[in-house]
């Protein structure tokens, strides 16, 4: 079986030849320490760690420090009268976790105590086989150890014969690595496209190319154990314990604590044994802390910088502005203020995003592109190669350029200086927005299925349902309604050769796209009334987050939390709403925004307990997690309809005052609500 993580792949092996001991080599004890000549019933040699003289056996013990350790007997077999667990299971992953930490004296009194030994001498000698690189051995050893053939008997020969290849390549034996090529390796019916790259490494000239293209790090790095890790799945687990097993069962129960715990948003650093693993709404952002409404029109889209220091809004204005955040003073909310204000756009302000060392701003108006110095302010260049509305921008992480999409079926991939690197072909939609996932593989995009582009009248008015808006199928060219609903369109790309992975129609309008920090996920606002998550490599719906209201508007969602746990949306009906990732759940209904759409939320890469959401009312919310002082009743997740959920009562929903100021109320036994003043700008 697998381990969790890669720590756990690469961590030292449960038995090494230094910390030989009882549970190397099964119940005889003479090859490994000092015995005074006395063995018990149980084969088990008396032990007196050099103090030989000194000890006294007594029945079928083992002598330590004078004292002998009696064999316990228990009724049963399992750890408790009412429990599941088998005690010899329990034992054996006790006795290798010991012996993994360095407590070696103590795993070999466990043995004896016990009766138990961790594992066979023949699973000793396995595994020091393939250490010592005896692979004849290790193979004939394989059978010995209950591998069947048909439960991959030939693939793990295969894996001990790769890795002899390697090594004799590796050693410039080109002559005995071409020998086990075709006598061990070609007749276990390899892949013929894997065999042919495997004999394509003979021509390595020198060692380090070889590793370098075989992604392999030699015979003296840790290959070795890499595969006897790997061989671990082939031989039974009674056999063979899995490494660091007990490790791994208790990383599994953290994970599934963090998932159990809905408002996970603190570190795990602080996961304890002694008790169950469970967050405090007081971690979560619910309550308003400062209102930014310096926008003179509605507020489309927001997006923070990398460092999490400062925020970007477009408006419908035609402005776009950059917030800057101050620091915090004790409970005190932080100050903000508008560092720049780019107002040189000549239409409404719809797509936003920062350079990855946030130098860089780009803005879409229309068809045009903006590249604004984010320090200072000033506009670099103009871009305006698309003919029709531009719907997304997204910078490659690596920072090397960006890429921008429109309605006009095109995605061009620009360079950090705002030159075109590639046009694509025309797409088969009109893109509503796209995403490249962060280890810059794919790019996934959505749109209305289009056979051809539909160009844009010259005095097209340059309207809401154009931008970011109303929704764009029920919009022709020019923002004006069309006759009928057109089907939407989920496209993912591989980013390199630009092929086409996968297309999924999907019924009802798809009007954002973000991608998850594992890149294995894709966040999509459908319509109408609903936020799903899809899985990229199946292409399949695997979460579905319903409550908020999307019918007629662009709505952009977030993942957001310390692990991207969080799910955040706006409404059509002024409300932002979260929910649990794992289960769905709704969690809260956050009321405050005036009348019209939550257009989008944004949550601050830095600091997990905080966000950010915008909106037809001018405004800029800047919600956080409530300060020292102000206390939050916890109540159950709100999820069982909108109207309890958007209500006065809300569970930990702020209660924000429309006034100037600041002020707090503390929550009695009596009350469900917090008070908590916003800082106005």
């Amino acid at each position: 079986m697998k381990t969790l993580s890669t720590s756990d792949q690469d961590s030292s092996l449960s038995v090494t030849p230094e910390h030989a001991g009882p549970s190397s080599f099964g119940s005889s004890f003479e090859a490994l320490v000092s015995t005074n000549g006395h063995t018990n019933g149980n084969g088990f040699s008396s032990v007196t760690n050099g103090n030989s003289g000194a000890g006294v056996v007594m029945g079928n013990g083992v002598s330590k420090h004078g004292k002998a350790v009696a064999k316990v007997t228990l009724p049963g077999t399992t750890l408790y009268d009412d429990s599941f667990v088998d005690r010899e299971e329990f034992i054996r992953l006790v006795i290798q976790s010991l012996r993994d930490v360095g407590y070696v004296e103590s795993a070999a009194t466990l043995e004896a105590e016990s009766g138990y030994t961790m594992e066979s001498a023949e699973v000793s000698q396995f595994r020091q086989y393939i250490l010592d690189g005896l692979w004849s051995k290790a193979e004939a050893a394989l059978v010995r150890l209950g591998v069947q053939e048909d439960e991959g008997l030939w693939d793990a020969k295969f894996l001990i014969s790769q890795q002899k290849y390697l090594e004799l390549v590796e050693a410039k034996k080109p002559t005995e690595a071409l020998q086990v090529l075709r006598s061990e390796l070609a007749p276990l019916n390899v892949d013929s496209d894997h065999l042919h790259t495997l004999s394509s490494l003979i021509m390595c000239s020198e060692p380090e190319d070889l590793r370098q293209r075989a992604g392999w790090d030699g015979a003296s790095g840790s290959s070795r154990r890499q595969l006897l890790d790997t061989l671990h799945e082939y031989i039974p687990s009674a056999v063979m314990i899995p490494q660091r097993r007990f490790s791994t069962l208790l990383n599994q129960a953290r994970s599934y604590q963090r998932q159990r715990c809905l408002y996970h948003n603190a570190p795990l650093s602080t996961f304890s044994l002694y008790s169950d693993h469970h967050c405090s709404m007081s971690d979560f952002p619910t309550i308003t802390t400062t209102i930014l409404e310096v926008h003179s029109d509605e507020v489309w889209n927001i997006e923070w910088s990398h460092d999490g220091a400062y925020l970007a809004s477009g408006s419908k204005d035609k402005s776009a502005i950059i917030w800057k955040r101050g620091s915090t003073i004790g409970s005190t909310p932080q100050d903000w203020s508008p560092h720049h204000t780019l107002s040189d756009h000549p239409y409404p302000v719809g797509c936003l995003a920062w350079s990855p060392d946030d130098s860089v701003l780009l803005t879409s108006a229309e068809n045009f592109v903006k590249m604004w110095n984010a320090k200072t302010g000033i506009c670099i260049r103009t871009l305006d190669e698309h003919t029709e509305t531009v719907t997304a921008i997204a910078w490659l992480p690596d920072g090397t350029g960006f890429i921008t999409g429109a309605l006009d079926r095109r995605i061009v991939v620009w360079d950090a200086e705002g030159s075109i690197r590639n046009s694509w072909d025309p797409t088969a939609i009109r893109l509503t927005d796209l995403a490249v996932t962060p280890d810059q593989a794919r790019l996934v995009a959505i749109g209305i299925e289009s056979p051809a582009p539909v160009p844009a009248p010259s005095d097209a008015p340059h309207s809401r349902s154009a931008q970011t808006g109303d929704v764009l199928s029920n919009a022709g060219g020019n923002g004006s309604p069309s006759s009928g609903r057109t089907p939407h369109r989920m496209m993912i790309f591989d980013l390199a050769t630009k092929q086409v992975q996968s297309s999924i129609p999907i019924a009802g309008e798809l009007t954002s796209v973000q991608t998850s920090q594992d890149s294995q996920y894709a966040l999509v606002n459908h319509a109408p009334n609903e936020v799903l998550l899809y899985d990229l490599n199946t292409g399949k719906t695997v979460m579905k987050y319903e409550g908020q209201t999307q019918g007629r508007h662009v709505i952009r969602s977030c993942f957001g939390g310390i692990d991207g746990n969080f799910v955040v949306s706006g409404s059509e009906d002024a409300n932002v709403y979260t929910w649990h990732r794992e289960s769905g759940r709704l969690l809260e209904t956050l009321s405050g925004h005036g009348e019209g759409s939550v257009n989008s939320v944004a949550w601050n890469p830095v600091n997990e307990r905080m966000f950010a959401s915008c909106s037809d009312d001018h405004t800029i919310r800047i919600w956080e997690a409530p300060p020292p002082g102000v206390y939050i009743v916890e109540q159950p997740p709100v999820e069982e309809s909108l109207a309890a959920a958007s209500s006065s009562q809300t569970s930990a929903a702020a209660v924000v005052e429309k006034g100037k100021g600041k002020t707090r109320q503390r929550v009695d036994d009596n009350s469900v609500s917090t008070t908590f003043g916003a800082t106005r700008l």
